[in-house]
């Protein structure tokens, strides 16, 4: 199921993120959803080619009925070196028809005490997360990081909201990045953290989580994006084992896209490691796991992967597939 929405309003909130509101032609009720969910946004690479992309529902109305929304708000940063998809939302403009799928929530806000941890576009599910709270009465603090205030969206609506229980971060102002490790030294122990930001930031608050014994399910997370791969990193050989077909996964390309070109149709989601879906058992070769997934024993084992982000560590991979 799609559907077919009306870009409203399109506006640049800072010199990297633009805002669009997306509504029915007719002014019907849209899908609805929960904070931390996300729609599946059709786009148009530079070589023409179609695809999707992630994007968080933003919801920072108090008072909003989000079972029965009549607009979806999204916010996109631009990523120069990325695949080309933020770049194709930021010509988008108002009156504009675009393609989505339903929301879906894999990031869901649980009861209890919450600590958001976002870094730059990651506030984008936290907030609604965070306007969640305040309208219910859940404990919520939330500390918001990014190279400058500048480049921080949806700051002033946030400071009215949570006022003392938000903490921002600017690198430019502090002379180094946000301290994980104080953040975390500061939770109580019945603290549960939501996490959304870039790769560095999540890899440190499970290592300190886990440092500090943390149970895993009391750090939710979400990337926002999953790092390219390198164009230095060597080109290595898949078998599929069912097919007996051949394939060459060329230097810097990545697992699953080289599957696709090939005409396969691998199962996969969200393309970050972090749900799943294109999970694949490994019969031969040594696994660079790069997922959110899989538990440390999983990854041991060398049984299975992540396709969408892992890779093979020497020449050669078989695949059960």
């Amino acid at each position: 199921m799609t559907l077919a929405l009306r870009v409203a309003e399109s506006r640049d909130l800072n010199p990297l993120i633009r805002l669009l509101r997306l509504r029915s032609d007719d002014g019907a009720v849209l899908p609805g959803y929960e904070p931390g969910a996300h729609v599946r946004v059709q786009v148009t690479l530079a070589d023409g080619k179609q695809d999707w992309r992630h994007y968080s529902l933003v919801n920072l109305q108090p008072g909003a009925d989000l079972r029965t929304p009549r607009e979806y708000v999204i916010a996109i940063r631009r990523e120069d070196t990325g695949r080309g998809g933020s770049r194709f939302m930021h010509t988008v403009q108002a009156g504009d028809l675009l393609t989505i799928e339903p929301p879906r929530n894999d990031f869901p806000l649980r009861a209890g005490t919450a600590v958001l941890v976002a870094g730059g576009i990651g506030i984008t599910p936290l907030a609604s997360m965070a306007v969640q709270c305040r309208a219910a009465g859940q404990p919520v603090r939330l500390h918001y990081a990014g190279r400058s205030r500048a480049l921080l969206a949806f700051l002033p609506e946030l400071q009215d909201l949570l006022r003392e229980d938000l903490r921002v971060h600017a690198d430019d102002e502090a002379g180094a990045p946000l301290d994980v490790q104080a953040l975390l030294d500061a939770c109580a122990w019945n603290d549960t953290l939501y996490v959304c930001g870039p790769q560095v930031m999540l890899d440190a608050v499970l290592a300190g989580a886990q440092a500090r014994g943390w149970p895993r399910e009391r750090v939710k997370f979400e990337l926002f994006s999953a790092p390219p791969a390198s164009e230095t990193e060597a080109g290595y050989e898949v078998v599929l084992s069912q097919s007996g077909r051949t394939l060459r996964v060329a230097p810097g390309q990545n697992l699953l896209e080289c599957l696709e070109q090939n005409g396969c149709d691998p199962m996969f989601d969200c393309r970050r490691g972090e749900c799943g879906v294109c999970s694949v058992a490994v019969l031969e070769g040594e696994i660079e796991h790069r997922d959110y997934f899989l538990s440390d024993a999983e990854k041991a084992s060398g049984k299975v992967m992540q396709i969408c982000v892992s890779r093979a560590r020497g020449p050669r991979l078989v695949l059960d597939m």
